[in-house]
């Protein structure tokens, strides 16, 4: 004896197209006209039933910006009513039409190359990228607890210090940021470099934890000068270059003018 079968769910029948509201072609174009205008109407694409006495004419939309979209008339009728009404009128895109680009919040579309003098750029009340300045940010690990946190209390009752600092979930984003970035050690100038920053005298260690991996650069001959650098990062200006390396060669002449008389001024 085989097992039951499970059941299967029932499809919701198809809603029955109504033929007075179908036949209704003119009173649908009618009332997309009144919203459009006659240039934008073209012809008459067919028409889907949406439910008992309710159906939705699609017309063709001619305007040159809208292409591939339809005008969509829903007409409805009351039950024993001999004559439907319009309940909507909308231009809507179909396949293939030419749509905007999604929408993106004004605070994730700003570069920091949009921020000019005199522009300001708020900065959310929940950024994760900040903490409280209470909290010690990346110093508290630096203290003992128990001190750090007498610390940390005296300075949120007497309102010292900065109101926020970097969260570690700021400072996890900016490492990953500066290490691909121009200073970082994957690029064409660290592989050609004579040697890592953290080895040149002109590299200046971050205080904290970003300190273990970042640096800034105090070479006014470097590319790298006044920006952050990576410890395995590096360019040719390191400070172990020897003059030697900057002088050019002198290879023998091609031609030697210079000669010697084997004679003697007394002769």
């Amino acid at each position: 004896m085989s097992a039951p079968s499970a059941p299967q769910a029932r499809r919701a029948p198809r809603p029955k197209l109504d033929a007075v509201t179908a036949a209704a072609v003119d009173l649908a174009r009618e009332a997309v006209l009144a919203s459009s205008g006659p240039h934008a109407v073209g012809e008459h694409l067919g028409v889907i039933a949406e439910g008992d006495r309710v159906v939705t004419h699609l017309f063709a939309c001619t305007h040159p910006g809208y292409r591939g979209w339809r005008w969509n008339v829903t007409l409805a009728r009351a039950s024993r009513a001999k004559a439907p009404t319009v309940d909507e009128v909308a231009l809507l895109p179909g396949e293939g039409s030419l749509l905007a680009p999604a929408w993106v919040p004004w605070s994730e579309r700003v570069s920091p190359d949009d921020l000019t003098p005199g522009l300001l750029m708020p900065t959310p009340a929940d950024d994760e990228r900040l903490e409280p300045g209470f909290t010690g940010g990346d110093q508290a690990a630096d203290r003992d607890p128990a001190e750090a946190s007498q610390l940390r209390a005296v300075v949120a009752e007497l309102g010292l210090g900065r109101e926020r600092l970097l969260s570690p979930y700021g400072r996890e984003r900016a490492a990953e940021r500066w290490l691909a970035g121009d200073g970082g050690p994957d690029n064409q100038m660290t592989k050609q470099a004579p040697g890592p920053c953290v080895s040149c005298g002109y590299f200046v260690r971050l205080q904290g934890s970003l300190g273990t991996v970042f640096g800034v650069c105090a070479n006014e001959s470097s590319p790298s000068d006044a920006t952050v650098v990576a410890v395995d990062h590096g360019c040719g200006a390191h400070s172990d270059v020897p003059d030697e390396a900057h002088a050019a060669d002198r290879s023998a002449p091609v031609w030697d003018t210079i000669s010697v008389s084997e004679g003697s001024l007394f002769d």
